[in-house]
């Protein structure tokens, strides 16, 4: 690439930044305005960190270890769970668990840092020491080798990769806002019965359409609520479970019928309704949970700690997974939608996760989430459903296909970039094409 390239060790061109913990004890330095990190608001393999699971006070930040970092600096997880990395949107404090990064400005760009660190976090791991938890301190900085082209092929190198991760952040933003959609209709219709309470109300009427009540779904709903051993439900319809509209655990490969390859998932790389990865292996080689045979519209959820959330619609064709995993197929089409939203609501998983046991890795077998109850509802209206539904669920299945696209010419490109072997016109004009 042109200019000059200078080689040094990371620790030379970055700052190092440490993190703490407000005492848990004291009220006053808890729930305020200033997020917070840890390893668990980050981990999800995405580049940009915008909301926390915890925030702080101004006094917590003053009266302990943490520190605020700024808009854009780097934050990576340096304790149990090495290596994971992302830039936030806003400033931040962190806890001890984490180092922040910014390249110190004269001679490296933060944002090119950041993609050299997911090339480095291999190396990094291999280097981190520990006993119970392999660690990465401030030395572990001193034993990785960069190469710094100037300053302005940085930024280009940045912008190149950074475009290619805006597309994959802007697909992630359109998917949570379908699968919210999907979810609240699912929720007003199926939960609180909305379209009861509205006829009985007098807020919807014969004839007349609301927000997510088209004027043909009037006579699909009962006219009023009924007390029930649950609460209050629709007349005329009954509890149920989705062992009603779908099958548990259908298919099961065996030494024999398996293929020569398996394309395997598990509970760690699937998160709350994303596969994050697919693993390939040779038969012989998959591990021996990669049992279950998983065909489209299949929902699976994680019996090993559920509250995990490790469940997903599958999309994909040729997809094994784990027996850690329930799968409900549904028995017809139109209940897939159905099915996927109801065993895996907000309210669901928190009943699993109320219901799992065994001590170190708590569990719920595979008939409890087959169990999941679920209103008794009649069939030209859950195809209804399906029909206000699909659209949104496929559209998140596009989006989900584009962004391993993306994220796998971004993978490619990167090691590439970063080591000066392809220069940034080239990599340009592949990008645009692309994106």
């Amino acid at each position: 690439m042109a200019g000059e390239w200078i080689h040094t060790s990371l620790a030379d061109v970055i700052e190092i930044i440490s993190g703490g913990t407000p005492k848990t004890n004291v009220p006053e330095y808890w729930n305020g305005d200033i997020p917070w990190l840890s390893v668990a608001d980050f981990n999800a393999g995405y580049r940009w960190v915008s909301r926390t699971e915890k925030n702080i006070t101004k006094r917590g930040l003053s009266e302990s270890a943490t520190t605020l970092l700024c808009e854009r600096d780097i934050i990576i997880s340096a304790r149990g769970t090495v290596g994971a990395l992302a830039q936030l949107t806003r400033p931040m404090a962190f806890n001890q668990s984490c180092y922040g990064i910014r390249g110190k400005r004269e001679i490296a760009d933060t944002d090119f840092i950041y993609y050299f660190l997911r090339k480095a976090v291999a190396e990094m791991k291999q280097v981190a020491h520990g006993g119970v938890f392999d660690t990465i301190t401030r030395d572990t900085f001193k034993l990785i080798e960069v190469s710094l082209p100037p300053l302005e092929e940085q930024r280009a190198i940045a912008h190149i990769l950074g475009t290619l991760d805006d597309k994959i952040e802007n697909l992630r933003r359109q998917n949570e806002t379908l699968e919210a959609m999907a979810r609240t209709l699912f929720k007003a219709w199926f939960v609180d019965f909305e379209p009861v309470r509205a006829k009985t109300e007098g807020r919807w009427r014969r004839g007349e359409s609301l927000p997510g009540l088209p004027a043909e779904l009037w006579e699909l709903f009962p006219d009023r609520l009924v007390e029930s051993e649950l609460g209050e439900i629709p007349e005329g319809w009954e509890v149920t479970s989705l062992s009603e509209f779908s099958d548990l655990n259908p298919e099961t490969w065996t030494r024999r019928t398996r293929p020569e390859e398996i394309r395997y998932i598990d509970l760690s790389n699937t998160k709350w309704g994303r596969i994050e990865s697919i693993t390939h292996y040779d038969a012989n080689d998959a591990p021996s949970r990669a049992q279950r045979v998983l065909r489209p519209l299949d929902t699976v959820v994680g019996t090993v700690r559920p509250g995990n959330g490790s469940y997903a619609l599958i999309l994909d064709e040729g997809l094994t997974g784990s027996t850690g995993f329930a799968v409900l197929r549904p028995l017809r089409r139109e209940y897939s939608e159905f099915v996927y939203l109801a065993a895996t609501a907000r309210e669901n998983i928190e009943r699993l996760s109320n219901l799992a046991d065994g001590g170190a890795y708590p569990a719920v077998r595979p008939e409890i989430v087959s169990t999941t109850p679920v209103p008794r509802i009649g069939e030209e209206l859950i195809k209804e459903f399906s029909r206000h539904v699909r659209s949104m669920l496929s559209g998140i299945a596009v989006n989900e296909l584009t962004s391993r696209t993306l994220a796998q010419l971004r993978d490619t490109l990167l090691p590439k970039l970063i080591s000066g072997v392809r220069n940034s016109p080239d990599a340009e004009r592949i990008v645009g094409a692309a994106v």
